[in-house]
C-alpha cells in the first residue's frame, strides 16, 4: 500500500474495518467473533497508547515554541498585542459556536457504544458539585513542572508551556540556545508523530471493527448528522461571523475581502494545510488585499500554528458529541474546560494535515473522555478538515487587515 497516499491508506483501513465488523456478525462466523475482537483490541490499543506517549512532549515544545516566537518581533509591541488580542476573540467565537451547535441540535443524542463503558465509570467517578471542581481546577492549572509531565497532567502541562514561553519573550536573546534545544524538541515530536501515522490505518481498520462489530448501525447516522453540524456551523463562522467582524472593524466588504483571498481559500480547501498555503496567503494579502509586508509577515505565519477557528470549533463540538456516545451529559464546568484547552492547544498546532488528531487527543483526555472515539472521528478528519482549514485561513487575514487598521497612524488633518 506505499503508492497510497496516507489518506486513502486510512480510508481502505476504515472500509476493512467496516467489512470485517459486519462479517463478525454473520452466525456462522461466531466462533472467530472472541478472537478476532481481542486481536482488534490490542491493535487498537497499542495505536493508542502511541498517541498518548508523544502527546505530552508534542503539546510542551509547541506551545514554548508558539509563545517563544513573539520575541522576533518584540520591537512591534502594539501589532503583536493587537494580533493576539483578535486571535483569542475569533478563536473564543468559534468554540462559542461549537459548543452551541453542539447542544442545540445534539449529534449522537440516544446512542450510548458499549465501547465507551469503562470511560463512562471512570467519568462518574470523577464528578464533583461545582464549587468543588472549580476549585480543583483552579488548583491543577499550578503543579510541579516535572510531576505535571510525568503524569500527564494535560492542563498544567499547558499552564506550565506558556509561562516558560513567556519567560523566553522576556528574556530575549539570553534564551535563544534553549528556544533553539525545545524547537528541535517540536521537530523531533512530529517526526514520530509521522512515524506513528504510517501505523494510523492498522490502528483504524481495529478500532473500527470493534465499533462495528459491538454497535448497531444507527451509530452511522448519528455519523453523518454530526458531519452536517460541524461543516454546517464551520461555514457559519467563514461566511457571517468573521466577515462582519473584519467590516465592523475595516469597512472591507465580504464581496472586496473573498475576492482578494479567493486564491488562498481555494488551496486551503485543497491541501488542508495552513503551512503549505502560507506562500499563497502571503501574496494574496500583500498583491490583491492590500497588507503591509511587516504586518503579513508577523500575523499570517504566526496565525498559520496559533490561531485555528476551524479546528478549535470542530473539537468542541466533537467534544460533546463523543460524550453523548458515552452516555455522557458534560455541564458547564466541563465545556469550560473544553473552551480552554480547545483555544490554548490551537496555540502550537502545527499547520499540516492529521495532527489535528493529536489536539483532538487532548481535548477529549482533559475531561475524561474516551480517546477511543478518533476511530469515528480520523476517517470523517479529511472531510472536515477542507472546511475547517479554509476557515482557519481566512481568520489569519482578516485579523492581518484588522491589525493594519488599528495599529497604522492617521494622518491628522490639516
Amino acid at each position: 500500500m506505499r503508492h497510497f497516499s496516507l489518506n486513502t491508506q486510512i480510508l481502505i483501513g476504515c472500509l476493512l474495518g467496516v467489512a470485517v465488523g459486519v462479517a463478525l456478525n454473520i452466525p456462522d462466523l461466531a466462533p472467530f467473533h472472541s478472537p478476532v475482537l481481542y486481536g482488534a483490541k490490542l491493535l487498537g490499543t497499542l495505536f493508542l497508547d502511541l498517541l498518548r506517549m508523544i502527546l505530552i512532549p508534542l503539546v510542551f515544545s509547541s506551545i514554548v515554541v508558539g509563545v517563544a516566537n513573539l520575541q522576533a518581533h518584540h520591537n512591534m509591541h502594539k501589532v503583536w498585542v493587537t494580533t493576539l488580542c483578535f486571535f483569542f476573540l475569533s478563536t473564543a467565537l468559534a468554540i462559542l459556536i461549537g459548543l452551541g451547535a453542539a447542544t442545540i441540535f445534539r449529534p449522537g443524542e440516544g446512542m450510548r457504544l458499549a465501547m465507551f463503558a469503562d470511560a463512562t465509570r471512570t467519568f462518574q467517578a470523577r464528578q464533583m458539585p461545582l464549587s468543588d471542581y472549580i476549585a480543583q481546577f483552579l488548583h491543577g492549572m499550578f503543579q510541579n513542572p516535572i510531576k505535571a509531565l510525568a503524569q500527564g497532567d494535560i492542563l498544567a502541562v499547558v499552564v506550565i508551556s506558556i509561562f516558560l514561553g513567556v519567560a523566553m519573550v522576556v528574556g530575549g536573546e539570553r534564551y535563544k540556545n534553549l528556544r533553539t534545544l525545545i524547537q528541535e524538541l517540536q521537530e523531533l515530536c512530529l517526526r514520530i508523530v509521522g512515524w506513528i501515522m504510517r501505523l494510523s490505518p492498522i490502528g483504524i481498520f481495529a478500532l473500527i471493527l470493534q465499533l462495528v462489530a459491538t454497535q448497531q448501525s444507527a451509530l452511522f447516522s448519528s455519523l453523518a448528522e454530526f458531519i452536517a453540524v460541524v461543516i454546517g456551523t464551520t461555514l457559519f463562522h467563514g461566511i457571517l461571523v468573521l466577515p462582519l467582524i473584519l467590516f465592523i472593524f475595516t469597512r472591507i466588504t465580504p464581496i472586496r475581502f473573498w475576492r482578494g483571498a479567493r486564491e488562498a481559500l481555494v488551496t486551503a480547501f485543497a491541501t488542508s494545510s495552513s503551512a503549505a498555503t502560507l506562500p499563497v496567503t502571503l501574496r494574496c494579502v500583500e498583491q490583491h488585499l492590500h497588507l503591509r509586508k511587516d504586518i503579513a509577515n508577523f500575523v499570517i505565519p504566526l496565525g498559520a500554528t496559533g490561531n485555528m477557528d476551524g479546528t478549535a470549533l470542530y473539537e468542541a463540538a466533537a467534544a460533546l458529541f463523543v460524550a453523548r456516545l458515552a452516555g455522557i451529559e458534560l455541564d458547564m464546568a466541563h465545556q469550560l474546560v473544553i473552551f480552554f484547552v480547545a483555544m490554548l492547544g490551537a496555540l502550537g498546532a502545527p499547520g499540516i494535515p492529521s495532527v489535528g488528531m493529536l489536539s483532538m487527543v487532548l481535548v477529549l483526555e482533559s475531561v475524561g473522555l474516551p480517546t477511543e472515539a478518533i476511530a469515528l472521528l480520523l476517517p470523517i478528519d479529511r472531510l472536515l478538515d477542507t472546511v475547517r482549514t479554509a476557515v482557519n485561513v481566512e481568520g489569519d487575514m482578516i485579523v492581518g487587515l484588522i491589525v493594519q487598521e488599528l495599529t497604522t497612524e492617521k494622518p491628522e488633518a490639516a
